[in-house]
C-alpha cells in the first residue's frame, strides 16, 4: 500500500494539542516547581487535619499545662473518626474517647475530629468545642467540675 499523504480537506487536519498528565504514576507525590511556596516568606497551605492538630495541640497544651500535676502522664491524640459497632443505637456519634491508664500504660485522650468538625460552622465554633471537649474529659479524670478546671468552659 502506498503510505503517501492524501491532498485534500484530510490532509489539512492538525493534530490535538499533548495533555499533560498530572497524575502521581509513580506514587512519590506531587513534584516540581509547582508544590513550592511562591517566596520565602510565604507560608505553606496546611490540610484540614494539620489545623485540627494544631489547634488541639494548642488546647491541650494550655490545660495540660495548668493540670499536669494531678493528671500524671496522659496521651492525647486525635483520630478522624470512632470506630462504632455495626449495631450502635446511639443518636449521637462520639466526640472523645477516654481510656484509663493501667500499670505501665498511660491514659488516653483521643479526640475525633470528623465529628467535632461536622458540629461547626466556624474556626471559633471549632475552637470552642475542642476546648470543651477536653476540659470536660480532663474533669472526669481529675473528679472536678468542668468550670474548675478551665473558667472558660461553657456547657
Amino acid at each position: 500500500m502506498d503510505e503517501s499523504p492524501v491532498a485534500g480537506p484530510a490532509a489539512s487536519t492538525v493534530d490535538p494539542p499533548r495533555v499533560r498528565r498530572t497524575r502521581d504514576r509513580r506514587g512519590r507525590g506531587m513534584r516540581g516547581p509547582g508544590i513550592l511556596p511562591t517566596s520565602l516568606g510565604t507560608p505553606v497551605l496546611r490540610t484540614a487535619r494539620e489545623r485540627f492538630d494544631a489547634l488541639v495541640l494548642d488546647v491541650v497544651t494550655e490545660v495540660d499545662d495548668r493540670w499536669h500535676r494531678q493528671l500524671g502522664i496522659v496521651e492525647y491524640a486525635v483520630e478522624d473518626t470512632p470506630l462504632v459497632p455495626d449495631d450502635w443505637a446511639a443518636e449521637t456519634v462520639p466526640l472523645s474517647s477516654l481510656i484509663r491508664g493501667r500499670g505501665s500504660q498511660p491514659t488516653r485522650l483521643v479526640l475525633f475530629r470528623r465529628p467535632i468538625e461536622h458540629r461547626c460552622e466556624s474556626r471559633d465554633e471549632l475552637h470552642a468545642l475542642v476546648l470543651t471537649v477536653v476540659v470536660e474529659q480532663v474533669a472526669e479524670l481529675l473528679g472536678m467540675d468542668a468550670e474548675d478546671v478551665d473558667p472558660r468552659y461553657r456547657s
